[in-house]
């Protein structure tokens, strides 16, 4: 069995961690023929500088490590009222389908339990039908939807509680 491990991230990790994060939702971009021009914030465009925000702004980090390599990321932001949202859950293309991304989810949610939270909420496009019955399939409840007139999609907003 291969050496895992989930830890925080430093600031050193974020280079990479964006890497793998636009590498991650590039497939979705794909899929979904977002651009640039078309869906300047999809997650598939983030930025180092972004993450340093998200990092400087108190954001919990975590990378996923499988033989020490860096394949996963993930983050929680503390909403306030005991909630908190989860970010960015991405799993390299090539390490998909081997419960990675699963195993970051609950290791999310016992980290929020840890520290006191009652809820995580989570925002998707809702039209990537897998994804949502993949959340759903690993506790999360579909809470509602909203449309944005500069989004090329409709926001789906899922949570789960603890």
């Amino acid at each position: 069995m291969n050496d895992v491990l989930i830890k925080q991230i430093t600031r050193s990790d974020l280079d990479l961690s964006a890497e793998i994060i636009r590498a991650s939702f590039s497939t979705v971009a794909r899929d979904f023929r977002f651009t640039k021009e078309n869906a300047p914030t999809h997650t598939s465009f983030i930025t180092t500088e972004k993450l340093h925000d998200h990092f400087e702004s108190g954001w919990l980090m975590f990378g996923y490590y499988d033989d020490n390599q860096h394949i996963g990321y993930v983050s929680l932001s503390n909403e306030g009222d005991n909630v908190f949202e989860l970010h960015n859950l991405a799993i390299l293309p090539e390490y998909r389908h081997h419960g990675y991304g699963k195993q970051l989810v609950d290791f999310c949610k016992a980290k929020v339990k840890e520290l006191g939270g009652k809820k995580i909420t989570i925002s998707i496009i809702e039209e990537h039908t897998v994804l949502r019955n993949w959340y759903e399939r690993n506790g999360f409840t579909h809470i509602g939807t909203k449309v944005f007139a500069h989004l090329p999609f409709t926001a789906g907003y899922m949570e789960w509680k603890v």
